[in-house]
């Protein structure tokens, strides 16, 4: 009997210890300390002199894109006269070598990869093959981050939604995306802190049934995020919903959820690619359009005819030359199937465009710091509502639609979205169309297997393909898995195309120093995980307060300068004119509503390959998406700057102005004032408000309490004056 008494305490003890235990693994995961990215010191630290002032750092530049152009031709053996090497094959075989210009096969010459379409994708590609010490080239039609990947939805996310959908539809491949992406998501933040932050997202609760499915949601979303998570997902009462979203409408909130994501810079982050890209040795062009593909005598491809748009704006014949390359990669997001028919005309498209239509709001439509989904839409698709450079991005729809270079934003689309907004803002708050400051359409260019059986089903990430002569198409996916895409696609086109990875000796230190070895192995495999992109290197949360201490700049100035060059930022203030005030000291905003200055544009044009006032407008800075109307009235001040830069001629600038506008209208400018001349905005015409605005807004009203059948002052007099003043008579 008295052996039995203690084997009976065993089995509490145990079933408590086990609790416990699993109760203490719970809590540690859940609040364990984190690394949170961006929180840490700048990985180079600034130089400071005895008496405390900063040393600017200096950083490496990127080759012009002139000279890129010339070695693009190079790759087919053209050579000007002054760089013809002294034995070159024409000579080993008895032909000449005294014309101006040479053809000549030289293999050292020839790329590795050339890759189409200078998006995310693209550039990631560029980057990744270029860090394995392949030879690499991309050409972009138009800009980087033309497309759709300016047009997200500014989230770097794994996807709630889908881990919802891979739970009640048993589907594994929904599984696998939000592994992936969450995986991703951790490297996103961490190459480019600077471009990118964590984001808290409230899940209203409505009823309180909701309250434990949505709870087991967010926690799986955790759990599945493992040691690639930072912050762990909480409960809200319905009072602290309210404080931390006082917007949101009191009758439909019992509670809330918030869990975390990224939000990012979408096309700064795509301009850091491709400018990381050149700085490893890409050969790295916008505005270089392919006008078909070159293949030899066995049907394989080995190149592409390319003309020089630029040249076509200038009022000059376009020249077309040819660039060789051992392997192609397609990567034109909703454009795939225009290129894969200049290799096959009877191939059959795998597209399947989707229109993604987002608003940008005022900034007091949400918290400076927290966002909001509504997984319940009336027609029960999902609406972000989230914070982004000060102002409130609310979308996105999802219908099919054709591809067009500039899509539109519909009526229809733009007031689907208010709707709902209505629907979970407070009463008070009157969602007006007048609010809309900028409304945009993005093209997502889902997929289809075209070797799947059921050639109705879309592939949910990404898709690599190869065609008979050797096109590798890459399409589909999301922003948030650029890299791993970009990953996938080298490895297949190193087996594909025979190419031999190498160590990268003597790579560029990008921080600017020699000091500091902060770049990542480059041993010739995949380290884009590692890789720090164009400014990362010397970026802090306190950069900002360097700036300021030594420019002179404003503080808002300052920190959207850091948020969007990382340690560039001193480049880009030191390129700033001097406003001649006690202070600020310089830094001439280009519009008086946001912090973009005038040596922005000048950094554009001489580090980022801007070429166009649209580059500058809408994917340098990003004045476009925030306000079309102030982009129209900065639209002068933006030319007169890239005219200094670039020398343009009258007609040049004109046709600017045009397609300028052009553009601004898919970015929701209003229709009356399409019209309007570069002399109409700078005598103030462009700024003047239709009927519809000013009932926006009491202009001219005073107070309530002052009107005039109220006031107790007689007419014409001055209150603080006595009656009997001569200044009163």
């Amino acid at each position: 009997m008295a052996t039995r008494q203690p084997r009976r305490l065993l089995k509490p003890l145990a079933y408590a210890a086990g609790a416990a235990t699993l109760g203490g693994g719970f809590l540690y995961v859940s609040y364990r300390p984190r690394n949170i990215p961006g929180s840490d010191p700048a990985a180079v630290p600034l130089k400071f002199a005895d008496d405390g002032t900063v040393a600017p750092p200096r950083f490496p530049t990127i080759k012009s894109r002139s000279e890129q152009i010339a070695d693009l031709k190079r790759s087919a053996g053209v050579r000007q006269a002054s760089e013809t090497p002294s034995r070159t094959l024409g000579a080993l075989f008895g032909g000449s070598t005294n014309s101006s210009t040479e053809n000549t096969v030289d293999n050292e010459e020839l790329y590795d990869l050339l890759v189409i379409g200078g998006g995310a994708t693209g550039t990631g590609i560029a980057l990744d093959a270029a860090t394995r010490g392949l030879k690499v080239a991309v050409v972009e039609r138009d800009d980087f981050s033309s497309g759709t990947s300016s047009k997200s939805t500014k989230l770097v996310h794994g996807g709630v939604r889908y881990l919802e959908k891979a739970v009640w539809e048993l589907d594994y491949n929904q599984y696998k995306l939000v592994k992936e992406a969450l995986r991703e998501r951790k490297y996103f933040l961490d190459t480019a802190p600077h471009l990118s932050r964590w984001l808290p997202i409230m899940l209203p609760i409505q009823k309180w049934w909701q309250a434990p499915y949505f709870w087991a949601g967010t926690k799986a979303y955790d759990f599945l995020a493992g040691s690639e998570g930072i912050e762990s997902s909480y409960f809200l009462t319905k009072s602290k919903a309210l404080e931390a979203f006082p917007m949101l409408k009191r009758s439909n909130v019992v509670g809330a959820l918030v869990y975390y994501d990224g939000a990012h810079n979408d096309s700064r982050m795509n301009v850091s690619l491709a400018m990381t890209a050149a700085l490893y040795g890409s050969t790295v062009v916008n505005h270089l359009e392919v006008t078909g593909l070159e293949k030899d005598a066995n049907g394989k491809l080995n190149g592409a005819r390319v003309k020089d748009v630029v040249q076509e704006k200038n009022g000059k014949k376009p020249e077309e030359f040819t660039i060789r390359a051992k392997g192609i990669i397609n990567a034109t997001g909703p454009f795939t199937d225009s290129i894969r028919k200049m290799d096959d005309q009877k191939v059959e498209e795998i597209v399947s465009p989707s229109s993604g239509v987002h608003v940008i709001l005022p900034g007091y439509y949400s918290p400076a710091n927290m966002g909001l989904i509504d997984p319940a839409t009336s027609d029960g698709r999902v609406i972000f509502f989230l914070p982004w450079q000060g102002n409130t991005i609310a979308g996105t729809t999802d219908a099919a639609t054709a591809i067009t270079q500039n899509p539109i934003a519909g009526e229809e689309e733009i007031n689907w979205i208010l709707s709902e907004i209505r629907g979970y803002l407070a009463p008070d708050i009157n969602v007006r169309r007048g609010d809309v400051l900028a409304a945009w359409s993005g093209i997502r260019p889902l997929v289809r297997d075209p070797k799947a059986r059921n050639t109705e089903s879309l592939v949910r990430n990404h898709l690599i393909t190869v065609s008979d002569s050797g096109l590798l198409t890459c399409a589909g996916g999301k922003w948030t898995t650029y890299r791993q895409m970009a990953e996938e696609s080298v490895d297949e086109a190193v087996k594909l195309y025979g190419l031999k990875p190498k160590p990268v000796i003597n790579a560029p230190r990008i921080s600017g120093t020699e000091m500091i070895d902060d770049a990542a192995p480059l041993d010739g495999t995949c380290q884009t995980h590692q890789v720090r992109l164009i400014g990362a290197h010397g970026y802090s949360k306190t950069l900002f307060i360097n700036l300021i201490q030594h420019f002179g700049v404003e503080t808002d100035v300052a920190k959207h300068l850091v948020e969007s060059y990382g340690d560039r930022a001193w480049t880009v203030a030191a390129l700033s004119s001097p406003t001649e005030r006690r202070f600020p000291v310089r830094g001439i905003r280009i519009s008086p509503l946001y912090p973009f200055i005038d040596g922005e544009v000048r950094y554009a044009v001489r580090h980022e390959y801007a070429q166009t006032a649209v580059d500058v407008l809408a994917r340098r800075t990003r004045l476009a998406f925030l306000n079309a109307q102030a982009a129209l009235e900065t639209l002068p001040t933006v030319i007169d700057l890239m005219t200094e830069e670039l020398k343009w001629d009258a007609k040049r600038r004109d046709l600017e102005w045009k397609e300028s506008v052009q553009f601004l209208a898919s970015m929701g400018l209003a229709k009356s004032k399409l019209n309007v001349t570069r002399q109409d905005v700078e005598n103030g015409k462009a700024a003047e408000y239709d009927e519809y605005e000013r009932k926006l807004y009491s202009r001219h009203d005073g107070p309530a309490d002052v009107i005039e059948s109220d006031s107790k002052i007689e007419s014409g007099h001055n209150p603080v004056i006595g009656k009997e003043s001569p200044a009163n008579k």
